[in-house]
């Protein structure tokens, strides 16, 4: 049973990209493309997360992350790769950065990650939204009229809601590198 998460693998060694699609595809919808082109192909406004090989012949992982990026698709992207990082990574879009050999459980608490770090972004980004609404509707609006509102007193119960749960995924966030890799996630967005 999936989530409904989509993940792209792309590797051009067919049996590792499909070993990871097999080990992906009980949680998550998996896609595999063998080289940069068909991954490019494969590229939907659905793809929420890509499994990027940087070495492929043709079309390199690194060119195909510039063009999923150039194309303005919002998707997550996780370098799985042999590749050592360097300081060529600093300037480059991706979420994550995996080094190969990958054990199972790594690819897919990995995935887990980046899939919680996007659940926590629209979080914070609707609960400042609605704190602004709310703190707009404060300035204007009398006590009695904000006491007597029902749309207000809703709009609050959202606001204590999505609070507790910015609140409990920081506390889940066990690592420094899991905060910063959000933290760096909102900060790409503004």
């Amino acid at each position: 049973m999936t989530d409904g998460t989509e993940v792209l693998v792309v590797d051009d060694e067919s049996r590792l990209a499909d070993l990871f699609a097999a080990w992906l595809e009980q949680d998550w919808a998996v896609e595999t493309a063998y080289d940069g082109e068909e991954a490019l192909a494969k590229m939907a406004g659905t793809v929420e997360i890509v499994l990027l090989d940087r070495r492929m012949p043709g079309l390199s992982g690194d060119e195909v992350l510039e063009q999923i990026r150039d194309q303005g698709y919002d998707s997550r992207v996780v370098m799985v790769t042999a590749v050592d990082p360097d300081f060529d990574i600093i300037e480059m879009g991706f979420d994550d950065y995996l080094v190969k050999p990958v054990s199972k459980d790594e690819l897919l608490e990995m995935v887990d990650d980046v899939v919680g770090r996007s659940d926590y972004e629209a979080d914070i980004q609707e609960y400042y939204a609605l704190v602004s609404k709310k703190a707009l509707l404060e300035s204007e609006k009398t006590d009695r009229e904000l006491a007597t509102n029902a749309e207000y007193q809703d709009l609050c119960d959202r606001v204590d809601d999505l609070k507790g749960r910015v609140d409990e995924t920081v506390a889940e966030m066990t690592t420094h590198d899991e905060f910063v890799g959000a933290f760096q996630d909102l900060q790409s967005d503004e």
